[in-house]
């Protein structure tokens, strides 16, 4: 133990080093690998845009990625000058303690936990199709899709133990290759367009009308979700006060570009008055019947493959980022003391990376028990668990956006830096404004986004789990607050917390 050392670079946590996170384990291309693998970029194509294409009738879809990418990075002006002065695996939740108090951190800190949990686990489900699927079509072989979804959580687990620069090295190489191959559809489509030609009507901001704007935004952004976890991993990154934000906004960059390309090439493939007709027919199925036309049956059956290592890749990044945050907030009171634990071999957030395990495997048997048929209803973890928890995560994310927004504003108000900060607690604002009306927009077509009716409960009951969340952590706040002030006091602090108690114990020996 190092507590009495005095060499305090050594000192990761108020608990000491042996609850620390190994600092230096990641470099710039390691974070941003790790952060990208969860936008998930196959899935995103083959999956987000054909449904909002089909589902909301928007054609200017492309457009859409491209306004977007400007709000987040008017959030991440903000959002990546406090990852400057907070270095927390806490990200979300120690910023908003930061600028609007422990009880609002620790309400936000439940949202997150519930709502990046919720991300992970819904993919479970669509990667238990997609597997099943594939079974079915090379091995005559019929698979219940909860096999695969159970077999792929005990893989996630064993890989949550061990070094974050080893998931990082796994997620780069399952991005890159899939980002390859997205790449060479966009070429072919280019190189071989519809009737239409290489139109940039998708582009043309009269396509952004019809009452499926709203929606298409919630799917939209769910797309970028992954850039702002740069900063849950400032205490393993090497200079994390310049790594954190360059990452964040090479993120951004990235996807926008990425994203909007490759939904205009679906569109020149199939001409953009063709988009919303084709995608209504071939559903999920439309890259992969583009891709079979036009660069041949093998190739495709390579990127079914590879849209299921692209999910598997995206649950990892998600599953990194849940132990984290439950690292953190194991380590100031939040969750109990054993979740503020590193592993002594690699150095892990090992108790956080069982517990998320654990609500995966408990998640995916629910459903399955819930299931019908001998190898259960094909569509039930696409439709139910995939989409139901995907949505519930992506409005958990947003809603933390928006307040992290106004965290920072206050941040620098308080730290009297509003001046030298003006044009960045604009861009907060704007970003904080433009955040809160896509969550509107979400709660309000929550029935579309799940595909429920108009009345069913489920348009209130599962934006309720992250009201309740928030509702829950406020209570908890308010609790420590009165019951336990130092602990409230610690609230967002992170490694800055055993400093001040080491000061605080030197003064009182001296």
């Amino acid at each position: 133990m190092t507590t009495g050392s005095s060499s305090t670079s050594e000192i990761r946590t108020y608990k000491g080093q042996e609850r620390a996170l190994r600092a230096d384990r990641l470099g710039t291309a390691g974070l941003l690998l790790s952060v990208l693998a969860a936008t998930a970029p196959l899935m995103v194509v083959a999956g987000v845009m054909p449904t909002t294409f089909g589902v909301m009738g928007i054609v200017g879809q492309p457009l859409l990625f491209v306004i977007l990418g400007v709000v987040l990075a008017l959030f991440s002006f903000g959002y990546a000058e406090m990852s400057r002065h907070v270095h927390n695996a806490g990200a979300f939740y120690a910023y908003i303690s930061r600028g609007l108090g422990g009880t609002a951190g620790s309400g936000a800190a439940l949202v997150a936990l519930v709502a990046y949990s919720a991300l992970q686990v819904g993919v479970y489900g669509i990667l238990g199709f997609e597997v099943s699927g594939l079974f079915a079509t090379y091995l005559e072989t019929e698979v219940a899709w909860w096999i695969p979804a159970l077999a792929a959580a005990l893989v996630v687990g064993a890989l949550g133990w061990l070094k974050i620069d080893l998931n990082a090295r796994v997620l780069g190489v399952l991005l890159v290759i899939e980002v390859a191959l997205v790449v060479i559809f966009d070429i072919a489509a280019v190189a071989d367009p519809a009737k239409e030609g290489l139109s940039l009507q998708a582009f043309n901001p009269e396509t952004l009308t019809g009452a499926g704007l709203g929606t298409a935004l919630c799917f939209c952004v769910a797309a970028f979700l992954g850039f702002e976890q740069a900063p849950v991993y400032a205490e393993e990154t090497s200079r994390p006060h310049l790594v954190v934000a360059r990452v964040m906004f090479l993120a951004i960059g990235f996807v926008a570009v990425f994203f909007a390309l490759s939904c205009w090439a679906l569109t020149v493939a199939t001409g953009p008055s063709g988009i919303v007709a084709a995608a209504q027919k071939q559903s999920a199925g439309l890259l992969f019947f583009l891709t079979e036309n036009t660069l041949g049956a093998t190739f495709t059956d390579v990127l079914h493959v590879l849209f299921v290592t692209g999910m598997f890749a995206a649950m990892l990044s998600f599953h990194n980022v849940v132990a984290r945050y439950a690292f953190a907030m194991g380590r100031e009171g939040l969750l109990p003391a054993a979740f503020g634990r590193t592993s002594n071999a690699s150095g892990a957030p090992g108790t956080g990376s069982l517990l998320q395990t654990a609500i995966s495997v408990v998640v995916v048997v629910a459903f399955a028990i819930t299931d019908e048929g001998a190898a259960g209803d094909p569509t039930a973890p696409v439709l139910h668990l995939f989409t139901w928890m995907g949505n519930v995560g992506a409005l958990g994310v947003i809603l933390l956006m928006a307040t992290a927004s106004l965290a920072v504003i206050v941040f620098f108000a308080r730290r009297g830096a509003a001046r030298a900060q003006a044009w960045r607690l604009v861009t907060s604002a704007v970003a904080g404004i433009a955040l809160l009306v896509i969550a509107v927009y979400t709660v309000k077509d929550f029935d579309v986004l799940v595909g429920a009716g108009p009345d069913s409960s489920l348009s209130w009951v599962l934006p309720g789990i992250i009201a309740l969340a928030a509702v829950v952590g406020l209570v908890h706040g308010a609790v420590l607050r009165s019951r336990r002030p130092e602990a409230h006091a610690r609230i967002g602090l992170g490694n800055e917390a055993f400093q001040l108690e080491k000061a605080a114990e030197y003064e009182v020996s001296r």
